[in-house]
């Protein structure tokens, strides 16, 4: 404790913290404003009739043509976080509009999009605006040169166990030994100028595979060693754009490289800072106060805590599925929220029958009628999503005046291109079964083994 003590005690520039905060305003903004331009916001939240839930988040319910409204607060939020304006404030309200949106709908959900909401969470206990914001511009008691070191270390930290927990996850079979799914992916992506013509090429998945395993364990390390830093900062420049051009994931690449900035030292953010203090006439030598952000004890003993418990938490999360039996790319069993990022290629089908209880007559459902094909597709091979959209059918049908539903399901589902097999028990009435954070024994077990963490 004494050693963590003065290790929060320990004072450094905010510069690094101010350029994080810039950067991450800005990428917000614009993923915002990409969203809607694409028109995204009718698809996903206005056009479905029904919507996937988080289990223990049913009450975030979709709130129709007020979503552009929640759209511009996260968009006005993530301007005010930027020039930091009413820093804490903004920054709060981010996190749960941002927050709110994903949950609208868990189809949507993206591993890119979680990392956002806890990295904005925890972005609302950090002095981002002590340096080069209009809060430390207005207010001078705001306004500090320098910060504790651990708001700049935490969010090293969070990054670190991101790229690190996606390492060890591709330390399984399927990725290292069979190169899968990326022996499914890069043959279509020909096309691709220069690179294109190598993509059928078998030591090329295999190099991709491997290379990406060992990217994810050590860039971390290489980011934080002052000598490999620069080289580091370039492979993650290569690596993320590399990405952005074979797979369609969005602002992540370019979220991830600016938010490697964050590893440099101070000196380079001020020169980023001068950059900009030219560009927009901001006179940068007025926050260089030489001040210190001083935090009373009370505050720092609750920060303190915030920081264990949060921590521990994202430490703990990823490895939830070994609580669970079974393969976990088969059942998805603690798979959300663990940074298995592009582990597997998945599809299936699955057809819902409908038994009337008091009758026994039954029939089955063109799930067109209630989803979307994007909503479909994902339901298709996860099965919580399954279990959810079969309560829906239930109710839908009871108040239609059937009596006693009963939901049946036969699905099958292939994983990393092996032939497709059966999912759900056909025999186990889902409409019978709860959510729940058990096992789900009606998930038929997995006819193959993959080998890994």
């Amino acid at each position: 404790m004494t050693f963590l003590q003065k290790y929060i005690a320990q004072q450094t520039e905010a510069a690094p913290l101010a350029v994080f905060r810039i950067f991450f305003g800005l990428m917000m903004l614009v993923s915002i404003i990409r969203f809607w331009a694409n028109g995204w916001i009718e698809k996903l939240y206005l056009e479905p009739k029904f919507f996937f839930s988080y289990y223990g988040f049913e009450w975030v319910k979709p709130i129709g043509n007020y979503t552009y409204l929640l759209f511009i607060i996260c968009g006005i939020a993530a301007i005010l976080v930027m020039v930091g304006l009413k820093y804490r404030w903004a920054i709060l309200v981010f996190f749960l509009s941002f927050t709110y949106i994903e949950l609208m709908d868990k189809t949507t959900y993206l591993n890119h999009y979680y990392f956002v909401s806890i990295l904005s969470f925890l972005m609302v206990f950090l002095p981002a605006n002590a340096y080069f914001s209009l809060d430390a511009f207005r207010d001078r008691t705001k306004a500090f040169q320098k910060i504790s070191r651990w708001s700049i270390d935490s969010i090293k930290l969070l990054l670190s166990m991101v790229y690190i927990f996606a390492g060890l996850a591709k330390l399984n079979s399927d990725w290292l030994l069979k190169a899968m799914p990326l022996k499914i992916w890069l043959p279509s992506k020909y096309d691709v100028p220069f690179l294109g013509q190598f993509f059928n090429e078998n030591w090329v998945h295999y190099a991709f595979s491997w290379g990406g395993a060992f990217y994810d364990l050590a860039i971390p390390f290489f980011l934080l060693y002052r000598k490999t830093r620069p080289y580091a900062f370039v492979a993650v420049i290569v690596f993320h754009l590399l990405t952005r051009v074979l797979f369609p994931i969005g602002m992540f690449p370019y979220i991830m490289i600016v938010a490697a900035l964050i590893f440099f030292d101070a000196s380079v953010h001020h020169k980023i800072l001068e950059f900009i203090s030219r560009r927009f006439r901001i006179p940068l030598n007025q926050f260089d106060n030489g001040k210190l952000c001083i935090i009373p004890p009370v505050r720092t003993k609750i920060t303190k805590g915030f920081l264990m418990v949060f921590f521990a938490a994202q430490l703990l999360l990823p490895f939830r599925y070994l609580s669970y039996p079974g393969e976990l790319l088969w059942t998805e069993q603690g798979y959300r929220f663990s940074w298995r990022v592009m582990l597997m290629e998945k599809a299936g089908y699955a057809q819902f029958k409908i038994v009337d209880g008091a009758t026994g007559k039954w029939f089955y459902v063109d799930n067109t009628d209630f989803l979307t094909a994007f909503q479909e597709k994902q339901m298709s091979f996860q099965p919580d999503f399954i279990l959810e959209y079969a309560h829906y059918l239930r109710d839908h049908f009871e108040k239609q005046g059937h009596r006693q539903v009963e939901i049946y399901v036969e699905s099958r589902v292939t994983l990393n291109g092996r032939r497709s097999t059966a999912l759900i028990d056909p025999a186990i009435d889902l409409a019978k079964e709860k959510e729940s954070f058990e096992n789900k024994n009606w998930v038929l077990p997995f006819n193959d083994e993959i080998k890994g963490i």
